[in-house]
């Protein structure tokens, strides 16, 4: 009863102080927590303030011992309680968005904590094989101090790899393990980064090609220096790597795909979805949702063929789209000139969609060979003002016959503009707004947005043949796909195959593209999910601004509205619309 009583006092001089703060108050003591943690947060990942152009930290890399695993979950739920103390009611609207997502990513990674995923630190998408050899690409190299950092980082690694084998040690007790269908490629991805020669290493590539900035006098102590730390502390780490990943964690990985297998794992699922999704929606309506989008995108499709000419089945028609060679170019160089000659296309349509576009420029770049056996067809990196570094739109040119020429504008305008590059960039330059509102994000929001960009094609003079516009219905299809898929593996059982069948019965992607899909929903389970629910909400709120504004809806206005707040959920999108249209009808009676 003391206890009892000692605590409803704390909680009342709490609830005083706070009631006690003046709206200003509130609002500095609000700003002050996401300085004091965003500053906290880029220190204990190093690797995020270095992605970020932000150099302070680029001798080092992040803690993954239990220990600090276990303390940072610790001073999340510290900072949740501190974050609870500022009276939310006392703030003005644009704090209270502030709030309400700041305490909403608080909320889902504590809540996502006690599913261990950071006891399956790699798979086939990520991973230490994949995301540090990436690192170096985004390191600066200007004077003796980067490189002397860099050296450092190196000198870490072997500690950070220890880490990392032993989370995957404690996954391997706990049963936190990812299927073996999916983890077989992984150790020819370990293999890439060590069973080669020092100069031809990622690690040691700086040392190649970034000594000018140092005097000439140095160039051969940094060079040597450079391959001691890559044959000591990378080769032997990814060698300690190889041996335990090949003979202890990849024989005893899982045989089953589906999330339902973890410990805890319906449960689990539904946390994935709603993490992603930003909705309560349960499996068994996104499923549902799936097999009626893919009902209708099929009939579309069929609409597309009989205006093509084309005399056959769907099914000839897409093996047909596979095995044509005149829908395939023959170099990977032809490949990547073709989706930039897309993005130049693109570019000068924007000023008719969009009343504010992005500052930061984009490029597009090949998949590296190490990872792009196992990787998408694309995905983007963002750019970063402070690290004088452009945005990507990164293209996989492994097995150019499985990349057809189709889906190239859909693919394009996903992943550059008017999809993420654009979103993602005009998000990093909000003014006004905390740190961790121009970086963070829901992917229902990203996602959707990218795929409600492909259907933008149609108002950018794009899909102008049947072929192009069968790709954008097949990558649409896709999507819808994913809801059936994802859900049918993680939630009601099917097996892999069943999951490939479906994807390969109802799109005209190639049987690789297929199966790297579905083994990267496999990895992340309710990722995928994300894609279709979110543009099925952009689309419906789209159709109410336009029936409610009629001769006054403008599609400038309406996306700078959508965008105008970064990444947000879905619920506070639909609110944001729904204050413009009040507020234009309000201005016009």
């Amino acid at each position: 009863m003391r206890i009892l009583i000692s605590a409803l006092a704390v909680f009342a001089l709490l609830l005083s102080a706070g009631c006690e703060m003046s709206p200003e108050e509130a609002s500095a003591s609000l700003h002050q927590l996401f300085e004091d943690e965003w500053e906290k947060g880029l220190k204990e990942h190093p690797e995020r303030a270095t992605y970020q152009g932000d150099d302070r930290y680029n001798d080092r890399l992040t803690d993954m011992s239990m220990d600090a695993i276990e303390g940072r979950h610790e001073n999340s739920e510290n900072l949740l309680e501190k974050l609870d103390e500022i009276p939310r009611e006392k703030l003005n609207d644009t704090d209270k968005l502030n709030f309400d997502l700041y305490r909403k990513n608080l909320t889902r990674g504590l809540e996502g904590f006690k599913y261990k995923g950071y006891l399956m630190p790699i798979d086939q998408m990520g991973g230490v094989q994949i995301n540090a050899p990436n690192l170096v690409n985004i390191t600066p190299f200007r004077n003796q101090t980067d490189f002397d950092n860099y050296l450092k980082r190196l000198e870490a690694f072997p500690v950070y790899m220890d880490q990392i084998i032993a989370l995957m040690e404690a996954g391997l007790k706990d049963g936190f393990i990812q299927p073996k269908i999916i983890l077989r490629s992984v150790p020819e991805q370990i293999k890439a980064q060590y069973k080669l020669e020092v100069e031809d290493s990622p690690f040691f590539k700086p040392f190649k090609e970034k000594l000018s900035v140092l005097p000439d006098s140095l160039h051969e102590t940094y060079v040597l220096r450079g391959k001691k730390a890559v044959e000591k502390h990378i080769f032997e780490s990814f060698n300690a790597l190889d041996d335990f990943f090949s003979e202890e964690y990849l024989p005893s990985a899982r045989e089953d795909v589906g999330a339902m297998h973890f410990p805890n794992g319906e449960a689990y699922y539904a946390y994935q979805i709603e993490n992603y999704t930003t909705t309560k929606k349960s499996a068994d309506e996104i499923h549902r949702i799936g097999l009626n989008e893919v009902i209708r995108i099929r009939n579309e499709m069929d609409a597309v063929i009989a205006e093509s000419g084309f005399q056959g089945s769907f099914k000839q028609f897409v093996e047909y789209l596979r095995t044509n060679p005149d829908f395939y170019y023959s170099t990977a160089d032809e490949l990547l000139e073709g989706y930039q000659a897309i993005c130049k296309k693109a570019d000068p349509e924007l000023v008719k969609l969009f009343g504010v576009l992005p500052r930061m420029p984009y490029g597009v770049k090949p998949i590296p060979d190490y990872q792009a056996p196992a990787s998408p067809t694309a995905y983007y990196y963002s750019g970063s003002k402070e690290g004088n570094r452009p945005g990507y739109f990164w293209a996989n040119t492994y097995k150019i016959e499985t990349r057809p020429k189709y889906e190239m504008e859909a693919l394009s305008l996903h992943e550059a503009v008017p999809g993420h590059h654009l979103q993602i960039s005009l998000a990093q330059e909000l003014e006004n707004v905390p740190e961790f509102r121009k970086h963070g994000g829901f992917t229902a929001f990203t996602e959707g947005w990218g795929l409600y960009a492909e259907k933008l094609g149609e108002e950018m003079g794009f899909y102008q043949d049947p072929y192009s516009k069968f790709g954008q219905l097949t990558y649409e299809m896709w999507r819808a796909c994913r809801l059936v898929v994802d859900t049918g593996m993680h939630a009601f059982g099917w097996s892999r195959e069943t999951a490939i069948q479906f994807m390969l019965d109802n799109t005209a992607k190639t049987e690789n593209d297929v199966t790297v899909e579905i083994d990267r929903y496999i990895a992340w389970p309710g990722q995928a999910l994300a894609y279709k629910i979110g543009e099925l909400k952009i689309r419906e709120l789209r159709k109410k601004a336009e029936d409610a504004l009629g001769e006054q809806f403008n599609i400038r206005d309406f996306h700078d509205v959508v965008l105008g707040n970064g990444s947000i959920p879905l619920d506070l999108l639909e609110d944001n619309v729904n204050h413009h249209i009040y507020s234009v009808l309000e201005s016009d009676s």
